[in-house]
């Protein structure tokens, strides 16, 4: 296993240093999902949640979320992103809304936890925006599908 990059020769958290890196076109595409009863699935399908558009608010707080991660995970460089793409499907035999989202920039640092964070905060919106019809629901099966770009080239999920 490799030496954790976010730790000194001393053992101390600290940001790495990533200046003498080459930009590079990056990409990170993350997904998950939120699984719920039918009838917050259908009631979500059929856009009768009383707060609205539970789909299209969710999107919005994901791309939101992605452009904030280095504010929220103290470590991450600031990034300037150059694409955030949030999809969302419904598997209506699972009562699950899937969550796709593919983050990209030009940089010397990957995308992979603004990904991530837009995806977790994509789901914590459905959550949030359907918990007084269903407060059972459950986030699962998060996790980094896919990255390119720098010196670790492409790299996908098994």
């Amino acid at each position: 296993m490799n030496d954790f990059t976010h730790f000194d020769e001393r053992g101390r958290a600290h940001m790495v240093d990533v200046a003498d890196k080459p930009d590079t076109h990056r990409v990170a595409v993350a997904t998950g999902r939120i699984v719920m009863q039918n009838e917050t699935l259908q009631m979500i399908l059929a856009g009768n949640a009383k707060k609205g558009d539970v789909l299209g608010v969710a999107r919005i707080a994901a791309i939101q979320a992605s452009k904030r991660t280095a504010e929220l995970i103290p470590l991450c460089h600031p990034l300037a992103l150059t694409r955030v793409a949030v999809e969302f499907s419904a598997d209506e035999a699972e009562f699950a809304i899937v969550c796709r989202v593919t983050a990209e920039t030009v940089g010397k640092t990957g995308v992979e936890m603004e990904a991530l964070t837009a995806l977790n905060v994509g789901l914590l919106t459905i959550y949030d925006m359907c918990k007084a019809v269903d407060r059972g629901m459950r986030m699962d099966n998060i996790r980094l599908l896919e990255k390119q770009g720098g010196k670790s080239g492409h790299w996908r999920a098994v």
